[in-house]
């Protein structure tokens, strides 16, 4: 949550031809309310069900850049469908995402008496799943989104390997 997903997920999805969704901007489509509704009115398991079927549907397509919610990774399902592409890690320190996310009201899970603490239990309960990522990206605080998006996809290139000619048999 506030690590710019959204906005580099837009830059590397316009670099690689690929068509750009944000899991959380679908799931309020479906929905047809806030994702603050949700959390009002339904709680936060509704909310994950929602995200757990729109991953599932955005996984069967290829060519795209999905910019998931930061607890997409908590649901052991979804992780199924994040391997049918490269997972990338927009790694944060959480005292900058505290002072990105200060004065964001729109965030459910920030909606308490210490959203610092409340972040540093989230990235003590995500950080492992985290850590699962194909690729990591430290986020120096100074960079642009379009540094980020490069850096991304600098280190998108060291995973990816180019698939070798299969052997002709004679």
């Amino acid at each position: 949550m506030g690590c710019g997903k959204t906005t580099v997920g837009r830059i590397l999805a316009q670099q690689l031809n690929y068509q750009f969704f944000d899991t959380d901007v679908l799931v309020e489509q479906v929905a047809g309310c806030s994702i603050r509704t949700i959390f009002a009115e339904s709680g936060e398991v509704a909310f994950r069900q929602l995200e757990s079927q729109v991953l599932s549907e955005l996984s069967t397509y290829t060519h795209l850049a999905i910019a998931t919610g930061g607890g997409i990774v908590v649901q052991r399902e979804n992780w199924s469908y994040l391997q049918h592409g490269v997972v990338v890690w927009l790694d944060v320190p959480v005292e900058q995402l505290y002072a990105r996310l200060s004065q964001d009201a729109t965030r459910p899970l920030l909606q308490d008496t210490d959203p610092l603490e409340k972040l540093n239990h989230l990235w003590q309960e995500r950080h492992a799943l985290y850590a699962q990522a194909d690729v990591r990206v430290a986020i120096d605080p100074q960079n642009s989104p379009q540094q980020v998006a490069t850096q991304t996809m600098a280190a998108i290139a060291q995973v990816i390997k180019p698939r070798q000619p299969i052997p002709e048999w004679n």
